[in-house]
């Protein structure tokens, strides 16, 4: 997420943006290619999604109820914080998703 943050700062040639869900006293922070760059629905290695939170009801409500992970992509979420695998499940589970 750092990374990600400091590319945008200084130009953003990758095309990223970073997302918050409030500033500056954030719960989460969610870094992405931006959508006008996805050339392929189905490549995950490209909509890579990097996540940073402070709050697990901050992650739940980003995976259930935003525009910010969508759907309709393949996507792959990294982040290494406790919580995050379980999370993803738990809403994956209750749209009758898969997850690899």
């Amino acid at each position: 997420v750092l990374g990600t943050v400091m590319t945008v700062a200084r130009g953003n040639p990758a095309s990223h943006e970073v997302l918050v869900d409030s500033w500056p006293h954030f719960g989460i922070v969610l870094t992405r290619l931006r959508p006008e760059e996805h050339r392929d629905p189905r490549d995950y290695y490209a909509n890579q999604l990097s996540v940073f939170y402070r709050d697990k009801e901050a992650l739940q409500a980003l995976l259930e109820g935003t525009e910010a992970v969508t759907q309709e992509r393949a996507f792959q979420i990294l982040g290494m914080q406790d919580g995050l695998d379980e999370a993803v499940q738990e809403v994956a589970s209750a749209r009758g998703q898969k997850v690899e």
